[in-house]
């Protein structure tokens, strides 16, 4: 299997670095250290490793530029993605308006999406579960592994 599982708690310190946990860590392709961070689709931050970043940046750099929603999409998405690396003590410094945008101050969730870690402040992450009830996270699995099943997954 390749791709990420996994919640991990971390902490962000004065100048917005944290420590990427161990169990991400071991979950990384062989020496991978290069990631680009970027604005989450929810008020969250993603942290793509270079090699599930590369291939996204190549789909939308064949997008039409002509088109005025690629042109919207492409501003929002792509502004403010930064590349980043672990400093000589490993931790991943997150750029402050990335920072702002999540609303990240101190105790932070990184969680699997499979080729991607989003990055969460804690108290909005555990806020959006105690909000999604199990009848609609019943529904939504029925509705999104349908569309799956009709692809043949």
């Amino acid at each position: 299997m390749k791709g990420f599982l996994g919640e991990y708690e971390a902490t962000l310190d004065a100048k917005g670095r944290f420590l990427l946990p161990a169990g991400l860590k071991k979950q990384l392709p062989e020496g991978e250290q290069q990631f680009v961070i970027n604005r989450g689709f929810e008020k969250c931050l993603t942290l793509y490793p270079m090699k599930s970043w590369e291939p996204i940046y190549t789909e939308i750099s064949k997008l039409n530029d002509f088109d005025p929603k690629v042109r919207e999409f492409r501003r929002y998405f792509m502004n403010g993605a930064t590349e980043v690396e672990p400093d000589s003590a490993g931790r991943l410094l997150l750029p402050p308006n990335l920072k702002e945008h999540a609303g990240l101050e101190k105790d932070i969730v990184l969680v699997s999406a499979v080729n991607k870690i989003e990055i969460w402040d804690a108290a909005r992450y555990k806020q959006f579960f105690e909000s999604f009830s199990s009848e609609a996270f019943s529904s939504l699995a029925q509705q999104v592994m349908a569309k799956a099943s009709e692809n043949g997954i």
